[in-house]
C-alpha cells in the first residue's frame, strides 16, 4: 500500500567520495538520520543535484532511497527533465523502484508555451500510476507555471493524483491563489527551507519539503504549529529563518554549499563535495555565522524535546 504525501519530507543530499562517485554508505547514514528526527519520508529533487548526475547516477538515486528508508516513510523521485521521454524513463524507474509518488519540473533549457506545459504533465499523470507533484522551480531554474495550469491539472485527474509544490515568487501570495482557485482542493507543499514555512502553514499547505541539514529544526518547527504554540514556533523559526537568509544570497549553489558544509558539521556527511561546476564558494566568515546560529537553533530545539 502507498504512503501518504504530508508533513514534513525532506529533500535528501547526495553525498559523494572525493572522487565524485556517489557514497551509499554515507547515503544510508543520512536517510537512517531523517526517520531519527520524526520525517513522515523523503525525496529527491534541487537540492539532491539530480541535474547534474548522470543518468545511471539518477536510477540509481532512486533505488537506493527506497531501499534505505525500509518502509519507514514515504518516497518520492524528482523525474524533471529537458524531454517528456526523458521524464517518463525517471518516473517509470521510480515507480519500478516502489516509490510512493513523483515530482516533476517543466523542462527548463526553453520557453513552452502553456499548451506544451500542460501536455507534459498530463503525460507524466496518465502513463505512470503514481501520485504527480508538480513543481515550479522557477526560483531557482526555468519558467513559472501559469496558475491556469495547476487547475486544469487539478480538475482532470483530483487532488490524490495532483499535488502541488509551486515555488515563483511571491511565494506565500502564490499558495493562497492556488488554495482559493482550486477551493481549497490543492494539496500544496512549500520549499523554501524553512524561511517561510510559518507563512506557508498559515495558508494552508499540507507539507514542506526542506533540505535535511536542519530537518531537526524543521520538524520541530511544524510540530510547534501544528500544535499552535506561537512561543516554540518562533523560538525555532528564528535561528532557521537566518540560517537560511545566508543560503539564499547565492541561490541553488549557496543553499548547497551551506547545507553540505552544516552536514558536515553534524556528523552526517564526511566531506562537502559538491557536482560541479558551481558558482559559489562558501567563505570563512560565512562558515562562521552559520556555526553561530546553529547553537542558538540546537538551544531552541532542545527546549521544545525537553
Amino acid at each position: 500500500m502507498k504512503k501518504k504525501l504530508a508533513g514534513v519530507l525532506p529533500i535528501v543530499h547526495v553525498p559523494f567520495e572525493d572522487d565524485g562517485t556517489i557514497d551509499e554508505k554515507t547515503l544510508k547514514k543520512e536517510i537512517d538520520w531523517i526517520f531519527s528526527v520524526n520525517a513522515q519520508g523523503l525525496g529527491t529533487g534541487m537540492v539532491s543535484e539530480i541535474l547534474r548526475l548522470t543518468f545511471e547516477e539518477r536510477i540509481a538515486l532512486t533505488n537506493h532511497i527506497v531501499q534505505f528508508t525500509e518502509g519507514r516513510g514515504a518516497t518520492f523521485a524528482g523525474v524533471g527533465a529537458e524531454s517528456t521521454k526523458q521524464a517518463l524513463v525517471y518516473a517509470k524507474a521510480a515507480e519500478k523502484a516502489g516509490c510512493d509518488g513523483i515530482m516533476a519540473i517543466p523542462p527548463v533549457t526553453t520557453s513552452l508555451p502553456e499548451e506544451a506545459v500542460l501536455k507534459h504533465f498530463r503525460t507524466l499523470a496518465e502513463e505512470v500510476n503514481l501520485p504527480l507533484i508538480v513543481q515550479d522551480a522557477s526560483g531557482y531554474v526555468g519558467q513559472a507555471i501559469p496558475l491556469r495550469i495547476y487547475i486544469q491539472l487539478l480538475e482532470l485527474y483530483g487532488n490524490e493524483k495532483i499535488l502541488f509544490k509551486p515555488e515563483a515568487s511571491p511565494i506565500g501570495p502564490n499558495l493562497s491563489a492556488l488554495r482559493d482557485a482550486s477551493s481549497g482542493k490543492a494539496k500544496i507543499f512549500e520549499g523554501s527551507g524553512g524561511i517561510l514555512l510559518v507563512d506557508s502553514f498559515r495558508r494552508g499547505i499540507t507539507g514542506t519539503m526542506p533540505g535535511v541539514d536542519l530537518l531537526d529544526g524543521i520538524v520541530s518547527l511544524w510540530n510547534a504549529l501544528v500544535n499552535g504554540d506561537e512561543k516554540a514556533t518562533y523560538r525555532v523559526y528564528f535561528p532557521i529563518c537566518a540560517i537560511v537568509a545566508l543560503q539564499l544570497q547565492a541561490g541553488l549553489d549557496g543553499f548547497l554549499a551551506i547545507e553540505k558544509f552544516i552536514l558536515k558539521h553534524r556528523g552526517i556527511f564526511k566531506n562537502e563535495v559538491r557536482r560541479s561546476p558551481y558558482s559559489w564558494d562558501l567563505d570563512l566568515e560565512t562558515s562562521s555565522e552559520i556555526l553561530r546560529l546553529l547553537q542558538i537553533l540546537d538551544k531552541a530545539i532542545s527546549l521544545e524535546q525537553s
